[in-house]
């Protein structure tokens, strides 16, 4: 019976040098050539987590990736989405205006663009890290041809002023969307029927594996679904408290420090 095990990318599976340790690298190795599946399940758009996974050479058989926070379902051996959802086109425009009423930086994305009203401060800190390109325009949904999978609202100065524009925000979508950070400055806004640990569950059902078969591992809030979805939730060392209060297990270690390479040994191991 194979078995599935899902990884965060930042403060998880990657160093803060962005790398994955050699010890790690191995681990994973053992666990794919045992015909199990390894999957990326991130806040990040499939095209930036296609990078990543191209980038770090990573080569399993039976990779997925699920991108922006579970509205994307990408089988990387048949290079296609076997699953995509997104934020309804009609609130769209009505969410930028919203975020510029409080200040807040907000983008979006098409296929393979971030779009966005702005450039500045927030989103050149953003892209800082992520590479797809930008469009700034004044017409966002000229350059959207279909739901965006998901949006982001960025504050890397003044929480207050962010939380009160997710209450606004919350207020005005209701129970249709999903809001929730995936960092102290970030705020994923994506459908509600999605989420990392609909993907989970999802992806799961889809390859027709067993829940007990099934591994996550995160550090911050967007993970806790994910992370209690799974059939073994893993916390890492450096997770925030919250994260830690809902795993099964906490690492010993944290991502600099080879915390997952046992979880994904023992993984292997386990018949």
């Amino acid at each position: 019976m194979s078995k599935i095990f899902f990884f965060d990318l930042d403060g998880t599976l990657l160093t803060k040098e962005k790398k994955i340790t050699p010890k790690t690298m191995e681990a994973l190795k053992a666990f794919t050539e045992a015909g199990n599946h390894f999957c990326i399940n991130t806040g990040r758009a499939i095209d930036s987590a296609k990078a990543v996974y191209d980038g770090l050479g990573l080569d399993f058989k039976g990779s997925f990736l699920c991108g922006s926070n579970g509205t994307e379902i990408y089988s990387v051996d048949e290079n296609k989405y076997v699953y995509k959802t997104g934020v309804p086109l009609t609130m769209v425009e009505p969410i930028f205006d919203l975020a510029e009423k409080y200040g807040v930086h907000c983008h979006t994305y098409n296929e393979d663009h971030i779009v966005s009203r702005h450039d500045g401060e927030c989103m050149n800190y953003y892209r800082r890290v992520i590479k797809t390109p930008l469009i700034v325009t004044d017409d966002v949904l000229k350059e959207i041809h279909e739901p965006p999978s998901k949006m982001i609202a960025i504050e890397l100065h003044d929480h207050e002023k962010q939380e009160n524009f997710r209450m606004a925000l919350q207020e005005m979508v209701g129970d249709k969307l999903t809001l929730l950070y995936s960092n102290p400055f970030y705020m994923e806004i994506f459908p509600s029927e999605a989420g990392k640990g609909s993907a989970v569950k999802r992806l799961a059902d889809i390859l027709g594996i067993p829940v007990e078969n099934t591994y996550a591992a995160g550090d911050e809030q967007n993970d806790i679904s994910m992370i209690e979805a799974a059939g073994c939730g893993i916390a890492m060392a450096n997770a925030t408290d919250l994260v830690k209060a809902s795993a099964d297990v906490i690492t010993t270690y944290d991502n600099d420090h080879d915390g997952l390479a046992e979880f994904i040994e023992k993984a292997t191991r386990t018949p």
